[in-house]
């Protein structure tokens, strides 16, 4: 074999090599790609765990607020019924009536207004988790699709580096 045949098959066997090291690289860089979205997504999906810790707070400082309100309500309603019976005033019809059923019908509101706000903040909390869950899994596509891409640019390198040695080795 004389020695332009050897640098012919040394030149075309470097540029597969080559072109085998770029497909590696780029399936390595794919990878690492891939496994970068996994983690990030894995981070974005920690707050739907604080937003559950929030919900817990929220629907705990609800039933607390709550059990406050109707103690002092019982209080109120208490104190009005000692007041006018204080007083001689029978309690049982009339104005004294009158104020305890306002008095009911108040709290009853407030009761009321405290559940609507606290379906409101649940429902914005569960919205919040969606919202997390669909960032986690656009940072995995996203990763996905950089993988598909550099694996895509790799594969192209090796067939590229097959052509090139192929013309080496006919020329």
């Amino acid at each position: 074999m004389d020695l332009l045949t050897v640098f012919t098959l040394l030149n075309a066997g470097s540029q597969l090599l080559g072109g085998i090291n770029d497909k590696n690289a780029a399936d390595n860089a794919a990878a690492a790609a891939q496994d970068a979205a996994n983690f990030n997504a894995q981070i974005i999906e920690r707050d739907i765990d604080l937003l559950e810790k929030q919900r817990q707070f929220v629907n705990a400082n609800f039933g607390v607020s709550n059990d406050r309100k109707k103690q002092s309500f019982k209080a109120v309603q208490g104190e009005a019924k000692a007041n006018y019976a204080y007083g001689g005033i029978d309690i049982s019809e009339g104005t004294p009536i009158s104020v305890l059923r306002k008095n009911a019908r108040e709290m009853k509101f407030e009761l009321d207004t405290d559940k609507f706000n606290n379906d409101v903040t649940n429902m914005q909390i569960d919205d919040a988790q969606e919202n997390v869950r669909l960032n986690a899994q656009l940072a995995r596509m996203e990763g996905g699709s950089s993988a598909a891409s550099l694996r895509a640019q790799g594969t192209s390198s090796l067939i590229s580096s097959v052509g090139k040695a192929a013309r080496t080795l006919t020329a």
